[in-house]
């Protein structure tokens, strides 16, 4: 490392709330404190575990597992249903203490954030001590835990962050970043999923530094463009910057079935209820799109997307519904096989400065 490239070193720090619906519900309610608890749905009904208490995660519970799976594992959990008006108040809080460290806060959900700390409104040097200061804070604050990885770019201390969970915290200088690479599982690799992870398993691939020795060209062959960024990422290479104003890039609609649903023609009165949740939300954004995809759940839990890509944009319940049903009908099992959950979403927004974007927001003559 040369001197001179000393300041160009980013402090990021990425904070993710422990176990943060279970968590809050927890806190509120003494008497849950201890317990295996499964915060969404119900065992009797279609849902699907949302997040789960660290007591319950002994018994191999994981979020977005039906309920009906979990309560196999450990019959006595117990099950709470969501208040996400209750959530968003603990998240509103969460990042009212990141504000109070930065401007550059990139929330990714309601309990997990990236934070730009090289400058900080502490005036603190060491992204450690922000880090610090942060979960104390948010502990002050609302009583919860937040585990942190701070690193020199976002990657790193992502993967940093759930090292040591709950209450966690890790810090990964730049001078350790290779090494810390290295010796990580393939899977522990942002995009890599359980497919890809087989594949590379294939390749004589397992580790951080047998990716980074793997020849780029032969990955490249392998996997496509994703060969290539993993190749970067096994190097450190992440040069993505921390956005304070993430834009959004779909908007969507799912629904889990009360029962499985056989008849099509009852699918598609769901999906016209979905296209119309969608497209009031893309004109109250004032964003229109490009690609409808259309999700289904089979009862056997095998899980497909169907997209098609428009001549133009659209913010068109009826055009969404329509796109949706044609997908539905010539792309999938529907009809003969039962379908648990059913999804529409639109994709490729338009954004403001997008010429069709500026044409759409021009008066009429």
């Amino acid at each position: 490392m040369h001197l001179e490239d000393i300041d160009l070193i980013r402090r990021i720090i990425h904070v993710d709330m422990d176990a943060f619906y279970a968590s809050v519900e927890q806190r509120d309610r003494p008497e849950l404190r201890g317990l295996p608890i499964v915060v969404g749905g119900n065992p009797d009904g279609r849902g699907v575990v949302a997040t789960c208490s660290y007591e319950a995660r002994a018994f191999g519970i994981r979020s977005a597992m039906p309920c009906s799976q979990a309560k196999r594992l450990c019959p006595n959990v117990v099950f709470v249903q969501t208040n996400m008006a209750k959530y968003k108040e603990a998240s509103r809080q969460i990042r009212d203490v990141f504000h109070e460290v930065t401007d550059l806060v990139e929330p990714l959900s309601l309990d997990e954030a990236y934070l730009d700390v090289t400058e900080n409104k502490l005036n603190l040097q060491y992204g450690r001590d922000v880090a610090k200061y942060i979960k104390a804070r948010i502990f002050e604050s609302t009583r919860l835990t937040a585990s942190a990885g701070v690193a020199p770019n976002k990657f790193v201390a992502k993967v940093a962050s759930d090292l040591r969970k709950p209450d966690g915290l890790v810090i990964i200088p730049p001078e350790q970043v290779a090494d810390f690479i290295a010796q990580l599982p393939v899977r522990k690799i942002w995009g890599v999923g359980p497919a890809t992870a087989k594949r590379l398993e294939l390749l004589g691939i397992r580790t951080g530094l047998e990716l980074r020795n793997f020849p780029p060209d032969r990955l490249q062959a392998h996997l496509g463009r994703t060969g290539r960024l993993l190749h970067r990422l096994a190097h450190g290479d992440d040069p993505r910057r921390v956005t304070p104003n993430r834009v959004a890039k779909s908007r969507g609609s799912e629904t889990t079935l009360n029962q499985d649903v056989i008849h099509i023609e009852a699918i598609e009165r769901i999906i016209q209820d979905q296209a119309r949740q969608v497209a009031a939300s893309l004109l109250s954004i004032k964003r229109p799109g490009k690609t409808v995809t259309l999700k289904l759940r089979y009862s056997d839990f095998e899980t497909i997307t169907r997209s098609r890509t428009l001549p133009s944009a659209t913010s068109s319940s009826e055009l969404i519904s329509e796109t949706a049903c044609h997908l539905l009908r010539t792309s999938t099992h529907a009809g003969e096989r039962p379908v648990r959950l059913v999804g529409v979403s639109v994709s490729g927004l338009l954004g403001a400065d997008d010429p069709e974007q500026l044409w759409l927001a021009l008066p009429l003559p």
